[in-house]
């Protein structure tokens, strides 16, 4: 398993001769891309200061040659130190042209034949510019024509290289150890945002580099709103805290969860949580190759609907997952796609199984040639439970 920070050259030439390829049969000159997963990507370029939202950052990537950064002036140095040849800056912020002349000179230097600019324009997308510029960006190169590329980004990104899938594994394993050493340090009588800070203290010891989601929720005899932010009450005795991570090693996510009862769980607790077990273990034999994902979410919504659930208002079974807490395909009904070995997706069986109250669970998995291989550590068969 690799622990390195980042790839290889060979992997960001493979990435780039893929999407080239696609290009070519999607008829796209070139790809206009601006947000940080897709410009990393494709340079490797990794920092903390997409954060702020001052500066647009830009990769144009050609039908044939190497990708072009234009990029602030602040990025300058370490976007040279990339495997990257050819970056263009300027001094940013300028809002009266940040970067626009330059990104406009860019295109029409290395878009040409048909000059079919592809942007990312569809679902789970989106253009980090300022909107008024990418207006005058179209308005003002009229022999551009910019094009949804949505297809190629994400048949490049659904599968995964054995380099990013290894990271994957990484932090998975990192999560599964802390989730699993979570029960010595919670106790009755703490208070739900102290369980989520000795939590996510447990991820930073255990290897995570960050943990930019972590959501839950507790409550008697199960647990209700899973995104609200943790609260000051007290875990007591009959309360079940579900904890779920989105955690990265190396800009690659885990994202699953684990639940936990406080004192002997009642008979509705015990059966829910077999239910959202079984229905995982559904999942699991059906991730296979030539599958599709509403196939997929059908296998555990089938255990799901047998075994009492009320609902699930989370709308979908799980998700890809990747450089993204969420990224493309979703486990629910139209979404069609079809498996393939590479895919990393998570499964994430969840009902109401009584008034207010859910149960859910959540694995991460790759999808390999025989079936599903797991990423993570699968949770126990039955419920952790934290004695008085």
């Amino acid at each position: 398993m690799s622990t390195g920070v980042g790839f290889e050259v060979a992997e960001y030439e493979r990435r780039l001769a893929r999407a080239q390829t696609l290009m070519r049969e999607a008829g796209l000159d070139c790809l206009l891309l601006t947000t940080e997963p897709e410009f990393r990507y494709f340079s490797g370029f990794r920092s903390d200061f997409w954060l702020s939202p001052t500066r647009p950052w830009y990769l144009v990537v050609p039908a044939a040659g190497k990708p072009v950064a234009v990029v602030p002036s602040i990025g300058l140095a370490a976007l040279s130190a990339t495997w990257l040849d050819d970056v263009r800056d300027w001094p940013a912020p300028r809002p009266a042209d940040d970067g626009l002349d330059l990104l406009g000179e860019t295109l029409r230097e290395v878009c040409t034949g048909a000059r079919r600019v592809g942007v990312p324009m569809g679902h789970e997308t989106h253009v980090r510019m300022p909107l008024a510029d990418f207006d005058a960006l179209r308005a003002s190169h009229a022999s551009l024509a910019f094009v949804d590329a949505t297809e190629v980004v994400r048949a490049l990104r659904m599968i995964k290289s054995e380099a990013e899938i290894d990271k994957i594994r990484r932090v998975c394993q990192c999560a599964s150890d802390a989730f699993e050493n979570l029960s010595s340090l919670l106790v009755t009588g703490i208070t739900e945002d102290e369980a989520f800070r000795r939590f996510r203290i447990e991820l930073l010891r255990r290897g995570v580099e960050n943990t930019p989601y972590l959501v839950g929720a507790s409550g008697p005899d199960g647990a209700d709103d899973m995104i609200k932010p943790p609260s000051t009450r007290e875990l007591s005795a009959g309360d079940v805290l579900i904890l779920d991570t989105g955690s990265v090693i190396d800009g690659y996510y885990c994202d699953f969860d684990r639940n936990y009862a406080f004192g002997a769980p009642s008979a509705a607790v015990r059966r829910a949580y077999e239910v959202v077990y079984s229905a995982t273990e559904a999942g699991l034999a059906a991730a296979r190759p030539g599958a599709t994902t509403a196939q997929l979410w059908a296998a555990m919504a089938k255990v799901l609907s047998e075994g009492g659930s009320q609902g699930n208002a989370i709308g979908r079974l799980g998700h890809g997952l990747g450089m993204q807490l969420t990224e493309w395909p979703s486990n629910m009904p139209g979404d069609d796609t079809v498996l393939q070995p590479g895919m990393v997706l998570t499964l994430e069986p969840g009902m109401l199984f009584a008034d207010g109250r859910m149960m859910l669970h959540e694995e991460n998995l790759v999808v390999r040639e025989d079936g599903a291989e797991l990423l993570t550590r699968r949770a126990p068969e039955e419920i952790y439970v934290i004695e008085d």
